[in-house]
């Protein structure tokens, strides 16, 4: 762990811990520094991480303050959404529609219709960190093209006048293929993270599903103790 990860670690979890409450300031850079024993850049760039992720605001000439983001989603840091947009790039390898096989159709509750398949490699920091395969009801966004997958596709789905309600999501540890290390130009056999999403709208219908393969992935969330499930696995 780097000296800026474990600033940034520290901070977030004094913040879930009520050390600073929302709405409080956080001590200045400089005594940040000497608090932490590292230099100012360290500090400015842990602090840059957690602008990223939400958790703090800047207001010019008055300080750094905590928000209330962890009230609001039990996601607390996600090393690929923590960029902003601009920050990534995408490369498209295909777009191209396809029939949904009984499987998908049971996912996306639908019968002999059409699906926009689309696969892209995002590039971060001008490194190959994920490939994504997504699929999209073809009557839902008929015109899907590569000029909206180069951007925010969650961005285009609420452009189309749709509600995204919430996310399903599973992770799974796998090793990288040789098919996947070619795109990733990483070696084989690599340990990666396989993120299975299933997207869904505000009246219950599936507008997504895709699987991500990530390099250097790392998401932490804010869990509450649950006692009732705890007492259960006792018994």
């Amino acid at each position: 762990m780097t000296k800026t990860e474990f600033v940034s670690d520290d901070l977030l979890s004094k913040i879930y811990q009520n050390k600073y409450q929302p709405g409080e300031k956080l001590p200045t850079e400089r005594d940040l520094a000497e608090q932490y024993q590292v230099s100012r850049y360290t500090i400015r760039h842990a602090i840059k991480k957690l602008l990223n992720i939400g958790c703090v605001r800047v207001i010019q000439g008055s300080g750094i303050f905590v928000t209330d983001t962890k009230y609001k989603s039990p996601l607390i840091y996600n090393s690929l959404t923590e960029k902003k947009f601009n920050e990534i790039e995408s490369k498209i390898i295909h777009l191209k529609k396809v029939e949904a096989n009984p499987s998908l159709e049971k996912t996306f509750d639908l019968k002999n219709q059409e699906l926009w398949e689309y696969k892209r490699i995002r590039i971060v920091d001008y490194q190959k960190v994920q490939i994504e395969t997504s699929l999209l009801p073809y009557q839902l966004f008929p015109d899907l093209n590569e000029q909206i997958l180069a951007k925010s596709v969650h961005n285009y789905v609420q452009q189309c006048g749709y509600q995204i309600s919430h996310f399903i999501t599973t992770y799974s540890a796998v090793s990288v293929t040789k098919e996947d290390a070619a795109l990733l130009n990483c070696k084989k056999g690599l340990p990666a993270m396989k993120i299975m999403n299933r997207g869904i709208l505000s009246d219950g219908r599936v507008f997504e599903y895709s699987e991500l393969i990530n390099l250097d992935y790392t998401v932490s969330y804010f869990t509450p103790f649950n006692s009732h499930n705890h007492q259960q696995r006792l018994e």
